[in-house]
């Protein structure tokens, strides 16, 4: 049974939604606030947490940012802001998915079986690899990456796109398929959403994330993973 934190203002969202999840079979956890949700988050594991953008002591993209520095708990990110730009700073905070109110219990109930579905997947690889000279380790075992020998935190989806792409080296991918393995054949959003995980991935293995040297972009077709297993 996977456990879920809704981190939600708002009583009567917070008691909807839990009594959705609740009769689809999931354990919950409800929060409201943010200091509610570190202190739940600190105590007990949860398999998705649901994170309104708007808390009474912090925002949504402060708390995601301050989850994603130690957890790598997939985040589905509530809110009423609808246009693209505040979509993109919920992807840029560290989201792997996003809705917006006034939703359908429906339909959240598809985005959540969607995200955990293609984050408990069994691991692409199977052992630690290394990529250019060493510098880039996955360890899929611990499903933690490496960079000089640090240990990164990385978003779910940002993993799995690494994974995906370290594990067909030198192959060309375009958003739409990049789309379908990392997000899911139900993802409803834009394909140029794969373009900020690309931007966030970037910033967290590449020395100069403006002249990457892993990621590379094919111009007119989307992105190519070099390096080479070392």
């Amino acid at each position: 049974m996977s456990k879920i934190l809704i981190v939600e203002d708002e009583d009567k969202i917070r008691e909807v939604i839990n009594a959705y999840l609740m009769k689809a079979g999931y354990e919950v956890v409800e929060a409201s606030d943010g200091q509610s949700a570190i202190h739940e988050i600190e105590k007990q594991a949860f398999d998705l947490i649901l994170l309104d953008l708007m808390l009474p002591d912090m925002n949504g993209e402060e708390l995601c940012n301050r989850i994603r520095s130690s957890k790598l708990i997939p985040i589905i990110m509530l809110t009423a802001k609808a246009s693209t730009h505040h979509r993109i700073q919920g992807l840029a905070a560290g989201a792997d998915d996003y809705i917006v109110k006034p939703f359908d219990p429906g339909e959240l109930l598809a985005r959540i079986r969607s995200v955990l579905r293609r984050t408990n997947q069994h691991e692409l690889l199977a052992e630690r690899l290394k990529y250019g000279n060493g510098r880039l380790m996955v360890d899929s075992h611990a499903k933690q990456v490496y960079v000089n020998q640090v240990p990164i935190s990385l978003t779910p989806n940002e993993y799995k796109l690494l994974v995906v792409m370290a594990r067909n080296s030198e192959r060309t991918f375009t958003r739409e398929e990049l789309i379908e393995m990392v997000m899911g054949i139900d993802f409803e959003g834009d394909s140029r959403s794969i373009d900020q995980h690309v931007k966030n991935l970037r910033q967290k293995i590449e020395e100069d994330p403006k002249n990457p040297f892993f990621i590379r972009t094919v111009f007119g077709v989307g992105y190519r993973f070099h390096g080479g297993i070392s």
